[in-house]
């Protein structure tokens, strides 16, 4: 934050009537409550719904809004603070990497010093890079770290594409993220990066947007047109059960599908806290009302996410 303030980013931060950071960046901004800046209090919050540890990332703005050797130095900075904060507070917090995207080989040299130096599992990446595809070849040095890592790639949905259909009443987080998350997932399959990159654990944000509801549909796709088949050879589905995927979407019936489709070992308890319409409370009601086993459930609710990411299952 105060990088931000400094004057060295393209982020403009202003303040609110609560006294929020405000931060404007393209297309976009975000309100820094509490919760985003006081891990303090945010320790209180979760000592309040019983919630042990919680996985941090840096969501919107990421570092690919600035220029290159701005995202990186930014980038370094975030990470090193993650690293500080799991250090200070012993076993309540963990952390995924932020990345400096809009320089992909900036960004595979800081995913290799997350993981080697700092001790991450892993990066939050966007469902796309100001509207490169995570599919691009550029990326492909990092995804070559990733790969030789094992390493987590969590993705988390930016500024959609084709967002100008999207500028009254909220419809780019309610719905463009939902999709833009679906496309990149979906894109990342047919293309072959899946494949390419076998040792990757991809996991998806807000329950995959669409991915279990569609994913029949790819595979129907996979079967009628050559193109779909031209690099990969076993159908989507196949690839995105093997996804993992956040409960960041408390509908049961949702739910429900979604540990359907990838099976409850599959699924990790997510709450977006603290953005807007995140909610901690909503998450918990949303896991302890489904009709799953008490194994499944402890699951969800820490033992798949203590697995994926190399903690004992006590954290």
């Amino acid at each position: 934050m105060q990088a931000l303030q400094s004057g060295e980013s393209s982020v403009r931060v202003t303040l609110d009537a609560d006294g929020n950071p405000n931060l404007h960046y393209p297309g976009d901004y975000n309100i820094a409550v509490r919760g985003h800046r006081d891990l303090a209090y945010r320790e209180e919050v979760l000592d309040r719904h019983g919630v042990a540890m919680q996985v941090l990332s840096l969501t919107t703005p990421g570092t690919h809004v600035e220029a290159p050797a701005v995202a990186a130095r930014l980038a370094a900075l975030v990470n090193d603070e993650f690293r500080e904060a799991i250090d200070a507070r012993g076993r309540r917090f963990t952390a995924l990497a932020t990345l400096p995207l809009v320089d992909p080989r900036a960004a595979a040299q800081e995913l290799e010093r997350a993981i080697r130096q700092l001790g991450f599992r892993g990066a939050m990446l966007f469902s796309n890079v100001n509207g490169v595809a995570l599919t691009d070849q550029e990326f492909w040095p990092m995804y070559e770290v990733a790969d030789d890592a094992a390493a987590v790639l969590y993705i988390h949905p930016a500024h959609p594409v084709n967002v100008d259909m999207m500028r009254e009443y909220w419809l780019m987080p309610l719905v463009g993220f939902l999709f833009d998350t679906t496309l990149a997932a979906a894109s990342l399959v047919f293309s072959g990066v899946v494949d390419r990159f076998p040792r990757i654990r991809w996991a998806l944000c807000h329950l995959g947007g669409a991915i279990p509801y569609l994913a029949e549909r790819l595979d129907r796709g996979f079967h009628a047109f050559r193109e779909c088949r031209a690099h990969i050879e076993r159908p989507p589905s196949t690839y995105l059960k093997e996804f993992y995927y956040d409960t960041v979407n408390f509908d049961q019936g949702a739910l429900d599908l979604a540990i359907r489709f990838a099976g409850a070992g599959h699924i990790l308890a997510g709450s977006d806290y603290p953005h807007q319409i995140g909610s901690i409370p909503s998450m918990l009601d949303a896991i302890n009302q489904l009709a799953i086993t008490d194994e499944e459930r402890a699951g969800i609710f820490a033992l798949n996410a203590a697995r994926l990411l190399g903690l004992s299952p006590g954290g």
